[in-house]
């Protein structure tokens, strides 16, 4: 494990535009939603309830270039980034007002790494990240940058400069994770294949390390406990380690998806592997984890898996949505949904939110002994992102547009 200091850019060169300006940051609040599957990691909105009906559209907003990234809430703003150009490599922070869809601020950058990627993909396909202070965004090209809520550049970092073949033909996809004052980068390919905390402050590296060689698109979780811990995913397994210093705690060795990512609930990882296997650190020895259970029949397609009160929730590939106990694995119900999806649900109360690739939003009253879907939305457009939800509010972001619905 090595230290890099690297090449930092922050020079205005980097900068090509600049659309309004705003001296005044926006005031951030528990409710926020700062990365990829909320503040958490786990998909779970807090705050106000998201409405249980698609019908109240507050606004549209048409956004430049392409970009599978979900957008991220701070208090009053929402942030989404986009790629732009033929070659996709005119890189886009937006900032809108979340009360308007108002533009704020909008910044952009050259890429400095490869911008090759899936025609279905973008290289704005990672999920930005904020730490209610600073918005941290991640592209396939591997370029990171680091601007303050009022669209202040703080730092920029190119990690092709350091590892020229960290890429993959397909394009990278894994989101940021901000976890203390580390910003976890994976960057997991078949050649070189590196995992990075970067310091939140300046960028600078505090450690890498060395991951399997084939190419992941999953993104890192957050473990809550006393040491804040992150569960990173690959097709080995899963290895939870510190995010101040890389160290591994625990790890499960018997192979995981690649991009459908796992969740984390009550200290119990939900990991993608032989359908869905839940492990949880040994009780004798913490180094060595333990097999809850497995469930071949709960095998997600791309959705990701997500729990709540006591509940798994699984999108399979045919688009059908199970609901499984966390206590044995068992199946308890399941429920037809439309379409094929690749964005992960969120869930607020007792509704889950989801979104298909041709773009109908759907709402799942989730009860004890059955799903329904209660409501849906036609967008109109290919929807391969995520949705985001906050105060109250419901976000879904396609190529050319983002709705809010509250």
């Amino acid at each position: 494990m090595k230290t890099y200091t690297s090449r930092l850019f922050t020079t205005a060169l980097m900068t090509l535009s600049c659309v309004s300006f705003s001296a005044f940051a926006p005031f951030a609040n528990a409710d926020d939603w700062l990365q990829f599957r909320g503040s958490e990691t786990n998909g779970i909105a807090t705050g106000p309830a998201l409405p249980g009906s698609l019908d109240n559209l507050s606004w549209t907003v048409d956004l430049e270039g392409r970009g599978c990234s979900s957008p991220v809430i701070v208090g009053d703003r929402v942030f989404v980034t986009s790629s732009a150009g033929h070659r996709q490599n005119r890189l886009l922070v937006t900032c809108l007002d979340a009360a308007s869809g108002e533009t704020v601020w909008e910044r952009a950058f050259w890429a400095t790494g490869r911008t090759i990627c899936h025609e279905k993909m973008s290289v704005a396909t990672p999920t930005p990240a904020s730490d209610g202070k600073r918005i941290f965004a991640f592209y396939s090209s591997n370029d990171v940058a680091c601007l303050d809520l009022d669209g202040n550049l703080l730092w920029y970092r190119g990690l092709t400069f350091d590892f020229p073949n960290v890429s993959n033909s397909l394009g990278m996809s894994s989101s940021l994770v901000v976890a203390g004052d580390t910003l976890v980068c994976m960057a997991e390919n078949d050649t070189q294949s590196r995992t990075f905390g970067l310091n939140v402050e300046d960028g600078l590296t505090r450690w890498q390390l060395d991951r399997p060689r084939n190419a992941n698109w999953t993104s890192p979780i957050l473990w809550p406990g006393d040491e804040a811990q992150v569960l990173l995913q690959s097709s080995k397994g899963v290895t939870a380690i510190s995010a101040k210093t890389g160290e591994t705690a625990w790890e499960y060795e018997d192979g995981a998806a690649t991009i459908p990512s796992l969740t984390a609930s009550e200290g119990v990882a939900y990991v993608p592997s032989h359908g869905i296997t839940a492990i949880r650190p040994g009780r004798s020895n913490p180094e060595v984890p333990e097999i809850v259970w497995q469930a071949a029949q709960l095998r997600p397609g791309t959705a990701s898996p997500i729990v709540k009160e006591g509940r798994a929730y699984v999108i399979n590939n045919a688009g059908v949505l199970s609901c499984a106990s966390v206590e044995e694995g068992k199946r308890l119900w399941q429920c037809r949904l439309e379409g094929k999806f690749s964005a992960s649900p969120i869930i607020s109360g007792n509704h889950l939110y989801c979104v298909n690739e041709a773009g109908v939003a759907q709402v799942v009253q989730l009860g004890e002994d059955s799903g329904e879907v209660v409501s849906t939305r036609d967008l109109g457009e290919t929807v391969l992102a995520t949705p985001s939800g906050a105060n109250g509010a419901v976000y879904f972001r396609s190529d050319k547009h983002l709705w809010k619905i509250d």
